[in-house]
């Protein structure tokens, strides 16, 4: 069996399907166990990884089997690389589960050492932005783009650059629903991940990012 799992699924679904694994493959009980540690996070920061390795490190309490299940909304390089270590070698009896809403955020480093957990019902839910950006004139989507390109403080540029990710993830959502697959849709899949890896460095160049997805959208895309 696996040490180490990610689960792409929103996160009360993730959540449910980490348990069932654990309480069938680990014969662990879930409720009120101090030996299955469940944390929620939005966005995941390198002290919050931190805190999962201090975590990680405490040896099980009721036996010698211990699972974590982590859940979040974004996971920034940086915190990955703090979890690589943990993910690599984790303590003996130690079960890991990290649940996002898709892996094409994860790095390739960290993506090596998990094994893809399936969920009943994947995510599919498209955000409002991504609705926008595929719907809208060109010259509307110059204004969402101009929009999410700027921000008065770190905070708003953060919540705007999380709005982007949001963005990409939609539109490979809609590629793989609609089952295009002509040449231009490889080009755009392609793109969207390695546009997505830029975006999780807080000085990526967002305008740029959505001019040049803007121009490469399928017209088979469109909404």
């Amino acid at each position: 069996m696996h040490h180490a799992y990610v689960i792409c699924s929103e996160t009360k679904e993730g959540i449910a399907v980490a348990h069932k694994h654990i309480e069938k493959h680990l014969g662990l009980v879930v409720h009120a166990n101090p030996d299955v540690v469940t944390l929620e996070f939005g966005l995941l920061s390198v002290n919050d990884a931190r805190e999962v390795a201090i975590i990680a490190a405490q040896a099980p309490i009721g036996g010698n089997k211990k699972a974590i299940v982590i859940a979040a909304t974004r996971v920034y390089h940086e915190a990955q690389n703090a979890l690589l270590k943990i993910f690599e070698e984790p303590p003996k009896g130690l079960t890991l589960f990290l649940i996002l809403s898709t892996q094409g955020g994860l790095l390739p480093t960290l993506r090596s050492r998990v094994q893809i957990l399936g969920s009943e019902n994947p995510v599919t839910e498209i955000s409002e932005d991504t609705v926008a950006f595929l719907r809208e004139s060109k010259e509307k989507r110059s204004t969402l783009i101009k929009k999410l390109s700027t921000g008065k403080d770190d905070v708003e540029r953060r919540e705007n650059r999380e709005k982007v990710i949001g963005i990409l993830n939609g539109i490979e959502r809609v590629a793989y629903q609609k089952g295009v697959r002509g040449g231009e849709t490889v080009v755009l899949l392609s793109d969207i991940a390695e546009l997505r890896t830029h975006l999780y460095d807080r000085a990526a160049p967002v305008r740029m990012i959505l001019e040049h997805l803007s121009l490469t959208i399928p017209k088979d895309l469109v909404l």
